[in-house]
Formats: structure tokens, C-alpha cells, sequence
């Protein structure tokens, strides 16, 4: 596995030859020209997670932080962007981190590292309750479209009303779910003290579990050797229990 590979710098930065595969063309991608590359070149960044997120350490240094910050932030910020790498970004990044603290070398600070997805996780969820509070009710009628998922909006919403505030808790462990249960609680107007309490519980547990467990397991040589599989069993299972709703929906209205 790239994550644990070292590579050789030239005058120029990294070496083109060690770079992930698709690096280059990522950075030029457009995806309103290019969809199905772009698409493509977005699933090989999510399954060789490691590779690329080690080597945009090298390349970035410290600013590796920012846009970790950025990613986390926009993940739980925005209801247009639930699609962005969360667990297994948490996962590989506290992997990273148990290198070391030389980002030159590919490895993170994990003082660091918590601090700034902690952060991001708490306060793109912040500005998340704020969107979902300015725009009100209204946003049920909107029809669904690239950028919106009306659908998972109305599950989140259910969800939300069978648990209440803990919604923002569990929901940090649910892609998609996460993105939408700030959203939700916004339109809902739920009150802000509490709301932030659940915020900050839920986001603080969510970043220091996959963050810690990666840094703490992430370099078992089982791990290593199977880093792929495991980066696509953590969204499986991330995804499961919304398919054993989906299938328990499906089964009662049968009945």
C-alpha cells in the first residue's frame, strides 16, 4: 500500500513517478466537461484513500490541515455536498498520523489533526442549522435535482422526528443522514442551546472514534495489506442501517 511507500522528491517537488495514480488529472479535472472521468477519478480517490491523502500531505505540509478542515466543513455544512468522504477520510488521516508528526514525510501531527476535523465538524453543522433555519419549511416543496436530494431530506426529517435530538448524534455515524439532521433541526427551529450540545457531543465522538481507531489500528499489517476493502466495508456498514430501514419500510407496506 501507498500509505506506507516512501518516494523521492526531485528539485521540482514529488516525483511524478510516485505520485497516485489520476493525481495530476485530478487537479484539472472539470467535471462539467469530463462527468463519467470525473466520476471515476472521484471513486479512485475514495478507494486508494491512503495513497492520495499521503501524498497531498507531502505536497501541502501544514496546509494539509486547512483542507481537511475544508472537506469535514463542507461535508456537514452543506446539503449539496453529502457525497464527500467522511468515515474513511477520518480512518486514513489517523492512520497518517500515527507515522508521525513530519508531514514531509506523509505523516500528521494527531493533536493537530483532531483539532482541525473536530472543529470543522462542529461548526459546518452550525452553519448547516443556520441555512436549514433561514430557509424554513419551504425547502420540502423543492424538487429533487443534482445538488438536491429531496428524498433523503424527507427520510432525514422522519428520522429526526422518532428521535428527537439524538438525531444529531447517530446521525454522525449515517452518511447522508449527517448532512441533512443539522439541515433538519434548523427548519425545525429546535433550540439552540440544545441543539449545540447534541452538535457538540456528536461531533466530538464521531471525529475522535474513526479518528483514534485509525490511529490506533490503521498500521496492523492486516489493515495494511487489506486498507481498499476496508475503506469500502466502512461505508458499507456505514450505509446499512438505512437499507435495513429501507427494506423493514418496504416490508410493511406489503403487509
Amino acid at each position: 500500500m501507498a500509505l506506507w511507500a516512501s518516494s523521492h522528491s526531485s528539485g521540482k517537488g514529488v516525483d511524478a513517478a510516485v505520485r497516485p495514480a489520476g493525481l495530476i488529472e485530478c487537479r484539472f479535472l472539470s467535471p462539467a466537461r469530463h462527468p463519467v472521468e470525473f466520476i471515476a477519478q472521484f471513486i479512485d480517490i475514495i478507494l486508494h484513500l491512503d495513497a492520495h491523502l499521503q501524498e497531498w500531505v507531502r505536497l501541502y505540509d501544514v496546509w494539509i490541515y486547512a483542507i481537511l478542515f475544508f472537506v469535514i466543513f463542507a461535508e456537514t455544512g452543506f446539503v449539496v455536498t453529502p457525497f464527500l468522504p467522511g468515515d474513511s477520510l477520518l480512518f486514513v488521516a489517523g492512520a497518517l498520523a500515527a507515522l508521525g508528526t513530519a508531514e514531509a514525510q506523509g505523516g500528521m501531527h494527531l493533536g493537530w489533526l483532531l483539532t482541525a476535523v473536530s472543529v470543522a465538524a462542529v461548526t459546518g453543522n452550525m452553519v448547516n442549522y443556520q441555512i436549514g433555519r433561514l430557509l424554513g419549511p419551504k425547502v420540502f416543496q423543492w424538487e429533487k435535482s443534482r445538488l438536491f436530494n429531496r428524498e433523503a431530506l424527507l427520510k432525514t426529517q422522519a428520522f429526526y422526528e422518532r428521535h428527537g435530538g439524538k438525531t444529531l448524534v447517530i446521525s454522525r455515524f449515517l452518511p447522508i443522514f449527517r448532512t441533512f439532521a443539522p439541515f433538519v433541526a434548523g427548519i425545525g427551529a429546535m433550540n439552540y442551546g440544545r441543539f449545540f450540545l447534541f452538535n457538540l457531543s456528536g461531533g466530538l465522538g464521531w471525529c475522535f472514534s474513526l479518528t483514534l481507531a485509525g490511529y490506533w489500528f490503521g498500521n496492523l499489517l492486516w489493515v495494511r495489506q487489506n486498507l481498499s476493502l476496508l475503506i469500502v466495508g466502512i461505508i458499507l456498514v456505514s450505509l446499512l442501517p438505512m437499507l435495513i430501514a429501507y427494506l423493514m419500510r418496504d416490508k410493511s407496506a406489503k403487509t
